[in-house]
């Protein structure tokens, strides 16, 4: 990966629009390594902030409450819920008091395989970063919102 300029042959009438384009353009380039880097594990990037999100609430935790921590606010979140306890890694359960509300808390395969996907430092597709780079990135996507 290049100039942004270069690799979609374009050029722009201001450099706020070029990096504009360039955050959609690179935003697409990192969710596809995402999804091979995730792929040998059988879940989705989805999936694993869905993981993340109830590794660190250590309780049950509302469906809802789940939702709404999500990066990417995915509309067939239930779904993915679904599919991660189609494979053993959550598991849900009904509050008795109100049948409308759905709990879901990790299982010990979930933490296992979270624990086997942070021991792989295979982050190659991030590796031209310098720490000092990546702080200042963070700094200027947090500037723009």
């Amino acid at each position: 990966m290049g100039d942004i300029s270069k690799d979609i042959k374009s050029k722009f009438k201001t450099n706020k629009i070029k990096a504009l384009i360039n955050i959609k353009y690179t935003s697409n380039w990192l969710s596809s390594k995402e999804n091979e880097f995730f792929k040998p594990y059988g879940i989705s990037p989805q999936q694993f902030n869905i993981l993340r999100i109830l590794r660190g609430a250590k309780e049950r935790t509302k469906v809802q409450i789940v939702k709404d921590r999500m990066i990417e606010r995915a509309p067939n979140a239930t779904r993915l819920m679904d599919k991660l306890c189609d494979k053993n890694l959550i598991e849900r359960e009904r509050c008795e008091h109100d049948r409308r509300v759905v709990y879901v808390k990790i299982k010990n395969e979930g933490l296992a395989l979270l624990k086997n996907i942070d021991d792989n430092k295979n982050l190659s597709f991030l590796e031209k970063l310098t720490e000092e780079e990546a702080i200042t990135l963070s700094n200027l996507l947090d500037k723009i919102r």
